[in-house]
């Protein structure tokens, strides 16, 4: 369970957090954000933060497909903002844009064919502060959320299962 809780935290706060912090890194004037949030913020030398796993369409579809990702970060998102422990990194955050990007980082994941359009776990989390207890946090809003919406255990493992290594690019960045 610990594992599962570091994993889906590491993924959820680099997804969640990444198109607030980009936004405030960039610097981009106001009438260039819409067209620079087009483009992922991609660091060529940090890991995919969306690789595809076509092989889990089964996955994808016991999540409920897009709509069903796109209900599941409502949840989701409802969790951390009410989590002390998360809460703090949502604060005066775009909340829309960091659902949608969550949901396209999960569906290009189990290989709904979606496009990942946010920025990697790294850029997005470096000066963030992100320690273990706000990660294993994360995860745990993440897990109350997939339980909420009844994605079978199995699937939520096998997201997580990919998540996890995300957590070496978003604590202690």
């Amino acid at each position: 369970m610990h594992s599962r809780t570091s994993l889906l935290v590491a993924c959820l706060l680099a997804l969640a957090c990444a198109p607030c912090v980009a936004l405030a890194q960039d610097a981009t004037p106001a009438a260039d954000v819409a067209t620079a949030d087009l483009a992922p913020r991609l660091d060529p030398n940090a890991p995919d933060p969306a690789p595809p796993h076509p092989e889990l369409a089964g996955v994808f579809q016991d999540f409920g497909g897009r709509p069903g990702l796109d209900a599941l970060m409502e949840d989701f998102m409802a969790n951390l903002l009410a989590d002390p422990r998360t809460a703090p990194y949502f604060e005066n955050k775009e909340l829309p844009r960091i659902k949608r990007q969550l949901a396209e980082q999960f569906c290009a994941i189990l290989g709904g064919g979606c496009a990942y359009s946010g920025r990697d776990m790294r850029s997005t989390h470096t000066g963030m502060g992100v320690d273990r207890a706000a990660f294993n946090a994360l995860v745990e809003d993440l897990q109350a959320a997939m339980d909420k919406h009844r994605v079978p255990f199995r699937s939520q493992n096998k997201l997580l299962a990919i998540l996890a290594p995300m957590h070496r690019e978003v604590v202690g960045q």
